[in-house]
C-alpha cells in the first residue's frame, strides 16, 4: 500500500530532506490540491459493500470539508485554482474535489452534500452513462452479489451469503471479465441469475434530467470523461480524439454547456502522455486531468495531478499528506506514477 510506502520511502538522511524540501515548497506560492472519487455512500453500509474500495465514505467526506474549511483551505472549480495558481499569489491555499463517471449517488448523495457546506464540486461526465450505451456492469455484478446468497457465473455456482464471500467474488468476477468482452460476460451473468441489466443500469446511473438540474446549480461544474471511459493512451489517435471531442459535444448538446475542464479515464502514467494531452487540447478543453498525485503549482495545465480518495482514505492525516505534497513526492520516489 502507498501508505506504507510512504514511511519507507523517508527513511534515511537524503529522503527526509527533500521530504523537508517538499513541505518547505509546499508553502511557497500558491498551491492547488485536487482530489479525486467516483460513488459515495455512508458509514451505515461500508461492511455490506462488496466493491467498497470504488466508494468515498460519505461520512468521511463531511469530515473531511469541515476540517478544511476550518484549517483555512479554500474548495474552489477547477477554473478558479487554475486561474488563482495563474495569479501567483503567495501563501494561497485551495482545493478541488471531482468526482468521475458520475452515478446516481452523484446527484442522491454528493452534490447535496457539498450544497450543504456551501462549496462546489466539479463533475467529469462519461456521457455514455445518461445515454444508457456504456454497460455499469461494475455497478450491476456488485447489485446482483447483494441481493443474492448465490449466484451462476460461467455455469458455476457461487455461494455468496457473507459480506466476505460476496467481496471476494466480486474481486475474482470483475478480474475475469475485465477487458474487451466484460458487458457479454456481464449480459450473460444478468441472464443466468434472473436479472434486467437495463433495469439495473437506471437505478445507478445519472441521467440527463438530474444532470440539467445539477447544471443549473452555481455550486456545481460539469465536464468531460470521455464517452465510453475509453483507456485514452491505448486508442489510435483518430479514436482518441473521438472519445475526447464526442464527449464534449454531447454535453454541449444536451446541457448547453461548454465544457472547459477534462479528466482522463485511467489516468496514471501508461495510461495518458504527452499524445494524449495534445489531443484534449485539439478537442477543445482548456485543462486536463489525471491521475497522478501532487500538487499543482503551476506548468501544464494538461497534465494535472489529482489525488485519489476511495474506501481506504478515511484518515485526515493521510489526506494532509496530499495538501502538503508528500503523496506525490513518495509516489515519484518509488515509482508509481
Amino acid at each position: 500500500m502507498l501508505q506504507r510506502d510512504i514511511a519507507n520511502s523517508l527513511s534515511g538522511v537524503e529522503p527526509l530532506q527533500r521530504a523537508a524540501d517538499a513541505v518547505k515548497a509546499a508553502f511557497v506560492g500558491p498551491r492547488a490540491c485536487f482530489f479525486t472519487f467516483h460513488r459515495a455512500a455512508p458509514s451505515s453500509l461500508w461492511d455490506a459493500l462488496p466493491n467498497r474500495n470504488f466508494y468515498l465514505d460519505s461520512d468521511y467526506l463531511e469530515r473531511l470539508l469541515a476540517y478544511l474549511l476550518k484549517s483555512g483551505w479554500e474548495i474552489v472549480t477547477v477554473e478558479e485554482a487554475l486561474s488563482r495558481v495563474s495569479a501567483r499569489e503567495n501563501g494561497k491555499k485551495f482545493v478541488n474535489f471531482s468526482v468521475d463517471d458520475c452515478y446516481r449517488d452523484t446527484f442522491e448523495l454528493v452534490a447535496p452534500l457539498f450544497r450543504k457546506f456551501q462549496v462546489p464540486v466539479t463533475l467529469f461526465l462519461t456521457t455514455g452513462i445518461p445515454d444508457g450505451g456504456m454497460p455499469l456492469w461494475g455497478a450491476g455484478l456488485e447489485e446482483i452479489l447483494l441481493r443474492r446468497d448465490r449466484v451462476l457465473c460461467e455455469g458455476a455456482p457461487i455461494d455468496v451469503e457473507t459480506p466476505e464471500a460476496k467481496r471476494e467474488a466480486f474481486s475474482r468476477i470483475h478480474h475475469l471479465w475485465d477487458g474487451p468482452g466484460a458487458a457479454e460476460h456481464y449480459g450473460s451473468f444478468c441472464r443466468a441469475n434472473g436479472f434486467d441489466a437495463e433495469e439495473i443500469h437506471w437505478r445507478h446511473a445519472i441521467s440527463w434530467e438530474m444532470l440539467e438540474a445539477l447544471r443549473d446549480d452555481p455550486l456545481v461544474e460539469i465536464g468531460g470523461h470521455t464517452v465510453t471511459h475509453a483507456r485514452i493512451s491505448a486508442l489510435p489517435e483518430d479514436d482518441a480524439l473521438s472519445e475526447l471531442a464526442g464527449c464534449r459535444a454531447r454535453i454541449a448538446e444536451r446541457l448547453g454547456l461548454d465544457a472547459r475542464h477534462f479528466a482522463f479515464p485511467y489516468g496514471r502514467a501508461a495510461d495518458a502522455g504527452p499524445r494524449d494531452f495534445e489531443l484534449a487540447r485539439k478537442a477543445g478543453y482548456s485543462s486536463a486531468a489525471t491521475t497522478r498525485k501532487g500538487v499543482f503549482r503551476g506548468g501544464d495545465p494538461f497534465s494535472l495531478p489529482r489525488n485519489t480518495l476511495n474506501g481506504a482514505a478515511k484518515s485526515l492525516t493521510m489526506a494532509q499528506a496530499h495538501l502538503m505534497g508528500l503523496t506525490g513526492f513518495a509516489a515519484r520516489a518509488l515509482g508509481r506514477v
